[in-house]
């Protein structure tokens, strides 16, 4: 259903927002996950540190597609928290427009950069037609991709955050048995396991487009609604180019990390990949929190609700940071578990690799559920500029930590990259977001007292 987040309890409308994609976030991870299980369990640790060497690249595109969906749903959010249905419609069919435009770009040049970037990542030889033979489906594949984002966030730009976790769980089902069926049955190798999330990923894509368009009077599109301007594209593109440019910058980080960790060799890659899935899993309530953090925004700031933005943004960082406590004790006791469900049979310095790194990574979770509550909120407002700063901030950071650190500690340096970046882009967030509120909150204030003297000056009149 439709929720409105202009109304009623701030904290309230954030978590029962957010609890649906949490849930979502997690069966979507469990996309890469179960195809990482599958493929550890029965094609060996090779395939199992092939297919997790493409974690960055992957990043690289599909978060270039995430952050250009997310900022495009900032737009149709504002208008629906205007109460705007006309130009909710025209956002939407522009979206879709544009959407479709960017995704035949992506995907060529995605899919014939894909073997340079593994060989410029210095990928191991005994591992790199492992990555190809994945990624290169993933990135075939990526129109099903850019349309699930693209829906689940117009959806969730209407307050709508249930829809697209029905789909989701349909779909998780499905990968999970097309992943057994082309891996163990038909005997695809890793090439399945991109195709069986490629198929996954669009059936649920589809089935969430029909059941929107059918549902929702305000999502029910004309050819009028197509017609739009290069003024109204721009206003879209310039709250989304930035988002997108932000999750590719960051990206670029991370592609630096995974250069340095594969000069450790096959056992610290699938010690990596291992570790990183289960922190990718257990930090999903802090991304689902920044997700609700974002609607919730953009809804009230395209209401003019100024004070209520602030009201939530502080609630909602008093919960993440509980959350963050948490995710850290599960990370730390859990991890020999956790590592024990990707790759058969572990040995004990890969336990002990992948716990190095889920530990330093849950000492500094707080510094990471700061990120997604201001980033989410910056955004929410359309300062997408500022937050695509944060990315470059986040870049240096993993550059300096990933070269200098790693030379110094090796592997530890390598475990302290990540907390590196967020350290220093929660400094920017926090200062931007304080100037920027404080700025909004006394200009809001100004137009109220001015409302009310023209007011009385009218009354006065008459």
């Amino acid at each position: 259903m439709v929720r409105n987040l202009t109304k009623g309890k701030p904290l309230k409308q954030i978590l029962v927002f957010a609890l649906p994609i949490f849930i979502g976030n997690v069966f979507q991870q469990l996309y890469s996950m179960v195809d990482n299980i599958i493929v550890g369990n029965t094609l060996g640790e090779n395939a199992f540190a092939g297919v997790g060497a493409t974690t960055s690249i992957a990043f690289l595109i599909i978060g270039f597609v995430q952050g250009l969906t997310a900022g495009f749903a900032v737009k149709t959010s504002q208008f629906f928290g205007n109460k705007d249905e006309e130009k909710v419609k025209r956002s939407v069919a522009t979206s879709f427009m544009l959407c479709a435009a960017i995704t035949v770009i992506l995907t060529i040049v995605s899919v014939l950069t894909a073997k340079p970037l593994l060989r410029l990542m210095q990928t191991p030889e005994d591992i790199i037609e492992y990555s190809y033979e994945y990624i290169v489906v993933v990135f075939a594949g990526l129109g099903a991709t850019m349309l699930y984002n693209l829906v689940s966030s117009i959806l969730r730009a209407l307050g709508d955050s249930k829809v697209p976790l029905i789909f989701l769980i349909i779909a998780s089902v499905i990968n999970v048995a097309l992943d057994l069926l082309f891996i163990i049955v038909f005997k695809t190798r890793v090439a399945g396991a991109g195709w069986a999330t490629v198929i996954s990923q669009l059936l649920s894509a589809l089935a969430c487009a029909i059941y929107m368009f059918r549902k929702y009077d305000i999502l029910r599109l004309t050819k009028n609604h197509f017609k739009t301007s290069w003024k109204f594209c721009w206003e879209h593109l310039n709250i989304g180019l930035p988002m997108a440019f932000q999750y590719s910058i960051i990206a670029v980080g991370i592609m630096v990390q995974q250069a340095a960790l594969n000069t450790f060799g096959t056992l610290y890659v699938s010690a990596y990949t291992a570790a990183s899935k289960i922190d990718s899993i257990v930090t999903q309530s802090l991304v689902a929190m920044g997700s609700a953090v974002a609607t919730y925004v953009g809804q009230n700031y395209g209401a003019g609700e100024i004070e209520r933005i602030n009201k939530g943004i502080n609630q909602a960082m008093t919960v993440s940071v509980g959350l963050a406590l948490v995710s850290g004790i599960v990370v730390y006791f859990g991890s020999d578990l956790l590592t024990g469900l990707f790759v058969k049979d572990p040995n004990e310095q890969m336990l002990s690799l992948s716990k190095k790194y889920l530990f330093w990574q849950g000492v500094f979770y707080i510094g990471l559920a700061i990120i997604y509550v201001y980033r989410n909120g910056l955004q929410g407002m359309g300062y997408s500029a500022l937050t695509m700063v944060g990315g470059v901030v986040e870049l240096l950071m993993r550059i300096v930590a990933s070269i200098f650190l790693v030379k110094v500690l090796g592997y530890l340096g390598l475990c302290l990259s990540n907390p590196c970046a967020w350290i220093g882009v929660d400094i920017l967030f926090i200062t931007s977001y304080y100037i920027i509120i404080h700025h909004k909150v006394k200009r809001f204030a100004r137009i109220s007292v001015a409302s009310v003297k023209i007011k009385k000056h009218s009354k006065g009149i008459a």
